[in-house]
């Protein structure tokens, strides 16, 4: 099997598994006792702080990624007429597969920040709704004392 058939059989894999789909564990609906519910063993909680944080990190990944990009004349060594010519076009071929990949991965680190840092700004929103919608609630349908008339 060449290369291309491989990389090609790689990709539909992972675009096969990619349609599948994410689920995310939640705490049940009906948590019972009325008490405060702890988070069970698996689940995720989901934080502002958390989700800029790992943000922050993944752009700093990236950066850093950036920082240490591989030298261009890496391959300098392999070239005719220190080689054979046939080697040195695989090594030149090598070489631009591994900086496209390289490309790829800065890419993807930024991206993931970016996709997280606004899934942060969405998980604020929808929880400032929801404070929101609550206290419309507390307001509209059950007595309100202000603290001073306690």
């Amino acid at each position: 099997m060449s290369f291309e058939e491989e990389w090609a059989q790689l990709k539909a894999d992972a675009l096969a598994r990619q349609q599948t789909g994410v689920q995310i564990n939640q705490l049940p609906a009906d948590s019972g006792g009325g008490g405060a519910v702890s988070p069970a063993a698996g689940s995720l909680v989901a934080k502002a702080q958390s989700i800029n944080g790992n943000a922050n990190l993944l752009i700093e990944i990236a950066g850093f990624l950036h920082e240490g990009r591989p030298d261009a004349e890496l391959t300098t060594m392999a070239r005719a007429p220190r080689v054979p010519a046939d080697v040195a076009k695989q090594v030149a071929r090598f070489a631009g597969f591994a900086d496209d990949q390289y490309l790829d991965a800065v890419a993807l680190f930024a991206a993931l920040s970016t996709r997280l840092r606004t899934a942060g700004s969405d998980f604020v929103k929808i929880d400032d709704d929801t404070a929101q919608h609550f206290l419309d609630d507390v307001l509209k349908y059950g007595q309100y004392v202000a603290p001073e008339a306690r």
